[in-house]
């Protein structure tokens, strides 16, 4: 028994050590793990996924120890900004401060770069200096030991063709424990995420230039005929004959009679629902049904069981059977205003329908079909909606398929007078009147920037109709003449600045001819002590401002959990933000 204890020793030795590495290998999962969902969220919420990327190697480096991180990629001619350098690539960020003159070399070395943009497989270096050379060490490390870890960055579309690297290095002296496997798959991980967002916004990007060059297209076509209609183009209630309408009604006589969906794009009052019946009309399922759903004034529920139907007891109140609008629409148009507004999950259950044509009724489950025309509208900007991941981005690639931008009232002053003969034509006849504007009250009107499009328009001629005290109204009968119109304050207000005294109650309003654009005033930074006092709402990320971060720190006494919750973040999140701004934790 006594000899047999050397061999329970070692044993037991090698099981302890066993234990030790699975320990830190589970500790540095959990870290990469929580370093991936940063990263994750910072590119979500990226409009530009490269201008991000220094907080990203900021991330690595406050989680994982990844120091000196850089993204290379490949280098264009005109990417060189130095004479006489031509390196393959051009230095895209960096988790350090450097002079963009300076030459890529000092940065990543354009040997090690090659192998990596040659194999397209990642790279690990325990020594550069013993592999590649010792000019293949950058200066600002030299004289340190550190490991170099390089991923490949592949082309979102090609993906066998590598446009640039990833890389960061680990120092031997690391307080984390050095686990390569871990370190080439996080780098690997972020690379794929900085591929798919660099994929989907050059996707954005190109259906806005096609829309563009659409556009664009069209305008020149107009400019370029030797005559213009004189008369006013009238297409089933569309008035004017404006280039920016006549393009438009182009562009809807030539998507009519296709089965494409059409997305309506505007602002608020521009005629939206006018042109979606217009597509109708023009189209060969003119004879069926035109059905039309405002979609921000249903909840999800309702707006579910509007659009699809439901069974008979589906839910408490379902009495009878109620067929959808889909189901109503068949052969038809469907018109679903104000698209935006719907939720991330109702977007899943109406992706399906445009894409299969299928659906079942509330609390039913037999699969029915419909053959609908889709012309869907909305005043909000859907790409910054999918970029933030408000909007599913396979929903909105459906929908816009043909876009057709509808032009605010401004730009298309000459439409104005037309439209307002309309209006005051139809005030004369659903009330018995015969009241006339005068030449220089057409000519006010005329002058007016309407921020709420046509029907800021109709309202304007319905109230100096019903306000005049002839049958014939005067330009000093006008409610801008009058002071009593906010058509100037509200322009103002969408503009970003401040109204000039026409919205506040009890101060004389300014008068709404010709409002002259206003720019906003620049943001004034809060200081720290209004900070200290609450009068400033606290940021609740990492990006929180360094003054802000300091304030919080000192009202905590330095403590970094009090100033986590007093900032509504987590210790780890205000460690990473000191580290980001370099601010020193003072010992009290």
């Amino acid at each position: 028994m006594t000899a047999l204890d050397p061999n329970l020793d070692t044993l037991a030795h090698n099981s302890l050590a066993f234990d030790q590495s699975t320990g830190r290998k589970q500790a540095m999962d959990r870290l990469a793990l929580d370093a991936i969902y940063e990263v994750a969220k910072t590119f979500a919420s990226a409009a530009d996924p490269i201008e991000v990327v220094p907080d990203i190697l900021n991330v690595l480096s406050s989680f994982l120890d990844l120091r000196h991180g850089v993204l290379a990629l490949l280098s264009e001619p005109s990417d060189h900004a130095t004479p006489g350098i031509s390196n393959p690539f051009r230095i895209a960020a960096t988790a350090f401060a450097r002079d963009e003159t300076d030459d890529p070399n000092e940065v990543l070395s354009e040997r090690v770069a090659k192998v990596v943009f040659r194999s397209g497989v990642p790279l690990i270096s325990f020594d550069l200096a013993d592999e590649f050379g010792q000019d293949a060490v950058p200066r600002r490390l030299r004289g340190e030991d550190q490991t170099l870890i390089a991923v490949p960055l592949r082309d979102p579309e090609k993906t066998h063709f590598v446009i640039g690297l990833l890389a960061a290095y680990r120092g031997h002296d690391s307080t984390q424990p050095a686990l390569p496997e871990v370190d080439v798959r996080v780098l690997t991980m972020v690379a794929s995420l900085l591929e798919q967002a660099l994929r989907f916004r050059r996707r954005i990007a190109l259906d806005r230039a096609r829309a563009q060059a659409d556009t664009r297209r069209l305008v020149q076509a107009l400019k370029g005929q030797a005559e213009r209609i004189s008369t006013p183009v009238s297409l089933d209630g569309i008035i004017g004959d404006s280039p920016a309408i006549s393009g438009v009604i182009e562009q809807v006589k030539r998507v009519a009679n296709k089965r494409t969906p059409v997305l309506l794009r505007g602002e608020s009052g521009t005629g939206k629902e006018l042109f979606a019946r217009a597509v109708h009309s023009q189209s060969n399922r003119s004879k069926g049904p035109f059905v039309r759903v405002n979609c921000a004034a249903l909840s999800e529920t309702l707006l579910e069981s509007e659009l699809f139907g439901h069974e008979k007891g589906a839910f408490t109140g379902a009495t009878n059977l109620k067929k959808g609008r889909f189901e109503l629409a068949d052969g038809g148009t469907l018109f679903l205003d104000e698209i935006g507004e719907i939720s991330p999950t109702f977007q899943t259950k109406l992706l399906r329908i445009l894409q299969e044509g299928e659906f079942e009724r509330v609390g039913g489950t037999r699969t029915m079909k419909a053959d609908v025309r889709v012309v869907a509208a909305t005043n909000r900007d859907l790409e910054d909606a999918v970029a933030q991941g408000d909007f599913r981005a396979d929903l909105y690639f459906r929908i816009c398929v043909v876009p057709i931008v509808l032009p605010p009232l401004r730009d298309r002053a000459g439409d104005i007078r037309p439209l307002a003969q309309l209006f005051l034509d139809q005030f004369n006849k659903s009330n018995g009147t015969n009241v006339r504007f005068a030449p220089d009250a057409f000519d006010t009107i005329c002058k007016c920037k309407f921020p709420g499009n046509v029907r800021e328009l109709e309202n304007c001629v319905n109230r100096a109709a019903s306000l005049s005290d002839g049958e014939i109204v005067l330009d000093n009968e006008l409610a801008c003449r009058r002071n009593a119109c906010l058509s100037a304050d509200l322009a103002r207000l969408q503009n970003g600045a401040s109204p000039i005294g026409g919205l506040a109650v009890g101060s004389v309003v300014t008068p709404s001819v010709a409002p002259v654009d206003t720019s906003p005033e620049p943001a004034v930074p809060h200081p720290p002590q209004a900070f200290e006092r609450g009068e400033v709402n606290r940021r609740k990320t990492a990006n929180t401002a360094r003054d802000e971060l300091v304030a919080a720190m000192e009202e905590a006494g330095w403590v970094k959990a009090k100033a986590a919750r007093l900032l509504g973040m987590t210790p780890r999140q205000i460690s990473y933000a000191l580290q980001k701004h370099g601010v020193e934790v003072r010992k009290i």
